[in-house]
């Protein structure tokens, strides 16, 4: 087969190629006379039916399914025989063609780049080395107390950490708004459940206290109704609440489930927990210097359009998602692509290198860390076999955690041959902005590719 190849502009190429038209009537040949013995035609028994006569009712037919398939088989046979590896899908257009000459066709489409992963020999990564102090584990088991607090009533005024019960209603301009009013709302004072400015304005009231309380909407609140302005809420206060928390003791314990060992047996557990959630963490602060040195090494990489804007319409719909889960309704995020063009690159970018690196040294997926991954992932979720039964039975989502783990094989591989400085640190540094509860309770975002959708 002749393929003829002509560079567009950068990464983007036409083939030309051929389907010879002796290949395509001989295919045709076969799928009739194949089909002659199948076919039921009033007139004749079952298998007689002539020749001619199936050619003249299914002939064009077949001949449109196997043009179809043998251009499906020639365009690959065509990449390989070029050398070429595509980016995307190609927009395949036939060219005209005189009766009984061979079909040609030509396809337009962008290449993935050649790449030289460049920086490995001399990659150098900080590791943190934290022990876990009886500090930390104690902490841990205050939030877990926090966790099972009741509230008493008492007649005071409020005072930070007080759950304060109020009404309220509120207006813009004079007119209200979606989400300007609220009965029996239960606010904890410093909790972040409201914004900081109404909480503080709830200091020092009591039950039956009124108050009137300003508050400016950010520029950036997703409701472009209220964004920007300010809002004047009037709020009556229904009662005041204290917190009151469980003693520190074995009753405590059975509260989490525990049924033997106790206070101890939950310390246990705890540190246990406290430990795993250390080495994930350690995990993903190696993970991510690993990959922003690849990208600081290889920043100068030319990237296919094709991925840059689906990685773009990945960001997007994800933006969505975020933005529903927050109660805004909304068909398409208001996100100009300027917005999302960083992040598309540079998860495209980490895809070209990682794929390479996974190439040349020819890593193959671990079916057993596979399969780690996919149960670890479902036990933190509230329906592990629901979960698991869901990514069985689709096959992109699995195909999404393969490329989340060949990644991390690929970090593993590159992490075996880098130089490791280790750096000490306590679990709150390590953590950083993340609660140190999380190790508990289990509500964390995992660690996930950032270089797949």
């Amino acid at each position: 087969m002749e393929v003829s190849v002509e560079t567009i502009q950068g990464l983007e190429r036409r083939l030309r190629f051929q389907v010879s038209q002796e290949r395509v009537d001989r295919e045709v040949k076969t799928r009739l006379t194949d089909l002659k013995g199948k076919v039921r035609l009033d007139g004749f028994r079952p298998g007689k039916v002539p020749y001619k006569v199936v050619e003249k009712r299914y002939g064009a037919e077949v001949r449109d399914e196997v043009v179809t398939e043998l251009l499906r088989a020639t365009y690959v046979d065509a990449m390989e025989q070029a050398g070429l590896r595509p980016a995307g899908a190609p927009d395949i257009q036939p060219l005209p063609t005189q009766a009984g000459e061979d079909l040609e066709y030509t396809a337009t489409l962008e290449v993935l780049p050649e790449v030289e992963v460049k920086g490995l020999d001399e990659l150098e990564v900080e590791r943190p080395v934290v022990e876990i102090a009886d500090a930390d584990i104690e902490q841990v088991i205050e939030q877990l107390r926090r966790q099972k607090v009741d509230y008493t009533e008492v007649d005071r005024p409020s005072v930070e950490d007080d759950r304060v019960i109020i009404d309220f209603s509120g207006q813009v301009d004079g007119s209200g708004f979606k989400g300007d009013r609220g009965k029996d709302v239960k606010v904890r004072i410093g909790s972040g459940q409201m914004p900081a400015e109404f909480e503080k304005a709830l200091l020092g009231l009591r039950a039956e206290d009124v108050k009137d309380i300003e508050y400016s909407f950010p520029e950036g609140f997703p409701d472009q109704g209220v964004a920007g302005k300010t809002a004047n809420f009037h709020v009556t206060v229904n009662r005041v609440e204290e917190p009151r928390l469980p003693a520190l003791d074995d009753e405590l314990a059975k509260h989490m489930g525990i049924e033997e060992g106790g206070l101890e047996r939950l310390r246990e557990q705890v540190r246990e927990s406290v430990a795993h959630e250390r080495d994930r963490a350690v995990r993903t602060r190696l993970k991510q210097q690993v990959l922003d040195k690849l990208l600081a090494n290889n920043d100068a990489l030319e990237l296919p359009q094709s991925l840059v804007s689906a990685e773009l319409k990945v960001l997007r719909e994800r933006a969505l998602r975020q933005m529903q889960q927050f109660g805004r309704d909304a068909q398409e995020p208001d996100i100009p692509d300027s917005a999302l063009e960083q992040g598309a690159r540079r998860r495209v970018t980490l895809y070209l290198l990682i794929n390479e690196i996974v190439r040349n040294n020819d890593l193959r997926l671990d079916e057993k860390r596979l399969q780690e991954t996919l149960h670890e992932l479902a036990a933190s979720h509230d329906r592990p076999q629901e979960l698991l039964q869901y990514y069985m039975e689709h096959r992109q989502m699995m195909e999404s955690l393969e490329l989340a783990v060949i990644e991390d094989q690929a970090v593993d591989w590159i992490l075996e041959r880098a130089k490791i400085l280790d750096q000490a640190m306590n679990f709150d540094e390590l953590m950083g902005v993340k609660s140190v509860s999380d190790a508990q309770s289990g509500e964390s975002e995992g660690e996930g590719s950032e270089v797949n959708a």
